[in-house]
């Protein structure tokens, strides 16, 4: 059962990121949000889990350190180490694209069950709206990544396997069609 704090937690999260959309898409950023939540609850979330899940962009995307403290405040030192390990910086400037992503990936053989859960979730949302808006834009979409296509496809494989070398769950079982899915499509267009 979710509780008085989930609200709280919806509410903030909605707050925190208000003016922010989906890159180059328009769509509110709180729909992603919700996505995330919505398969970390599928695939049986905890209340600190559901709540992470809403929270894990608010300390790289809004504040950092404030933030943080602010989470850990409202939320307790649980949620608030799930949002830290779903977290690949929050430094400005960030660091290099690829440096960063690396090293998130380097975190995923130590990172807690929780942290897993919602960071795997966090993936396979958006590996599913890469997926949905390439079938619409074409290799446009790619566009839009830091990483470009082939950064974003080596990121989401290189995810994938790692999460893969931890425990092949049910929910990384579904990351791992939707990535292939994606990579498939993207070869069968570029023959």
């Amino acid at each position: 059962m979710l509780s008085s704090r989930f609200i709280e937690a919806l509410t903030y999260a909605t707050e925190l990121h208000a003016k922010q959309v989906r890159k180059s898409s328009g769509v509110p950023y709180i729909s992603h949000l919700l996505g995330v939540t919505s398969i970390a609850l599928e695939y049986g979330a905890n209340e600190d889990e559901a709540i992470a899940a809403l929270l894990h962009d608010a300390i790289e995307d809004q504040g950092g350190a404030a933030t943080r403290e602010e989470i850990r405040r409202r939320f307790g030192d649980t949620v608030t180490a799930i949002v830290d390990g779903c977290t690949d910086v929050e430094t400005i400037p960030k660091p290099p694209w690829r440096q960063r992503k690396e090293a998130y990936i380097a975190t995923i053989p130590q990172a807690s069950p929780s942290i897993i859960l919602v960071s795997a979730a966090d993936k396979l949302h958006n590996a599913r709206s890469i997926l949905k808006d390439y079938r619409t834009l074409g290799e446009t979409v790619w566009e839009r990544f830091k990483g470009g296509k082939d950064g974003t496809l080596w990121y989401y494989r290189a995810v994938v396997e790692a999460f893969i070398a931890r425990e092949k769950t049910p929910l990384i079982k579904e990351l791992e069609r939707v990535v292939a899915e994606l990579e498939q499509l993207v070869k069968d267009d570029n023959r």
